[in-house]
């Protein structure tokens, strides 16, 4: 993408970007919650952006002026190294700026619930179920990210039947670097191959576990959004006693709290906290994300838009990576990422495999982007 280019496309976002100023210095913005959240959200996208072309425009200006150098005849070793790094150093950014005035899913910044279901495999795919979320958690801690576990159902041999988990980022940034934006393409069903803990006879067993990763509904969806559906007429609200591993009682309170959105049938239940009203409210984002969730599938259906692809039955064929313990490999079925490295992986090292993904997902929305202005190019045509 040439300067003339990307400028045809930074002006409005540069005028946009000096009227969300605007708006952050007005006290009248905090009042509204979500409306802070979406300005800063927006705000931190074109800061991004600007900044990415503005070191592109001095990497460029530097270029210029060493080649205008070379040209009075004053180029020497030294200029010619320079020169070859600006060079490399402004292709780097020309891509990096591309990248960030590419398409993009609008919810690439949020938070997200992310839920992991033992599948076929019995106890082994609950074994694997929880190394699965420390393997989350690792990369989370990495990323500087906060996790918690909102429910999750273990087992006796340390292994989970379930787990929903909220991770966050610590403040306002780009798209791109959101949660949402790096996890999203886990979802899916993850197959595991090796020999379980159960096993006497040493043979290799197949296992599989889903994920599921929605974005977190915040303040301006609920009351934007949700308001009615959250409405306490629609919540039919339940406690009874926790249960640990095997399902024996574990309190003798009725701490544990189950909600039914009675109009859909959604149905979330939280023992994990203290406390009846932690539980409930745990019990109560999570119903939000899923209510956020089904409605957006329902717009996406209205408008023919394809669903996110997300594996919401945990079947053995419709696998989106596979772990292969023998072997020690992981490998990617979308994107025929394939590497040695599943100590590495399962220890949080996921940046290569998500980033397959990434790329994967930006090169179709750069040809969807593509396709849908040569349409409009045609339609325009007499």
């Amino acid at each position: 993408m040439s300067e003339h280019e990307s400028g045809d496309r930074l002006a409005p976002l540069r005028q946009e970007h000096a009227r969300l100023q605007e708006s952050m210095a007005d006290p009248a913005l905090h009042d509204d919650a979500g409306r802070a959240r979406r300005v800063g959200r927006r705000y931190a996208e074109l800061e991004g952006i600007l900044e990415a072309a503005d070191r592109r425009d001095r990497t460029a200006a530097d270029l210029a002026t060493a080649a205008e150098l070379a040209e009075l005849g004053e180029e020497d070793e030294e200029l010619a190294a320079e020169t070859a790094q600006l060079r490399e150093r402004l292709e780097a950014e020309r891509a990096h700026l591309e990248e960030l005035l590419a398409p993009r899913d609008p919810d690439d910044a949020r938070d997200v619930i992310l839920e992991i279901k033992a599948g076929a495999g019995g106890e082994e795919s609950a074994l694997f179920a929880a190394e699965m979320l420390r393997m989350y958690r690792a990369f989370a801690e990495a990323k500087g990210w906060r996790t918690e576990v909102l429910t999750s159902s273990p087992t006796e041999l340390g292994g989970l039947k379930d787990v929903t988990v909220a991770i966050a980022s610590r403040g306002a940034g780009a798209p791109g670097d959101g949660v949402y934006a790096h996890l999203k393409h886990e979802a899916g069903v993850h197959r595991v191959q090796r020999v379980p803990v159960t096993e006497s006879q040493g043979r290799i067993h197949t296992s599989a576990v889903g994920v599921l990763v929605l974005p977190e509904a915040d303040e301006a969806d609920e009351s934007e959004l949700l308001s009615e559906a959250m409405a306490p007429a629609n919540l039919r609200i339940d406690v009874f006693r926790s249960s640990g591993p095997g399902g024996q009682s574990v309190n003798t309170t009725d701490s544990a709290v189950r909600i039914t959105h009675v109009p859909t049938g959604i149905v979330v239940s939280c023992q994990d906290q203290k406390s009846q009203l932690q539980n409930r409210e745990q019990a109560l984002r999570i119903l939000r994300t899923r209510l956020l969730d089904a409605r957006r599938a329902e717009q996406e259906a209205v408008s023919s838009a394809a669903r996110r692809s997300q594996v919401r039955t945990v079947d053995r064929s419709e696998r989106i990576r596979t772990y292969n313990f023998p072997e020690s490999r992981v490998a990617d079925h979308r994107t025929g990422y394939k590497a040695s490295n599943l100590p590495q992986v399962l220890a949080g090292d996921l940046g290569d495999l998500i980033d397959s993904s990434r790329r994967a997902e930006r090169e179709a929305r750069l040809a969807e982007a593509a396709r849908e202005a040569a349409d409009a190019d045609t339609e325009e045509r007499p």
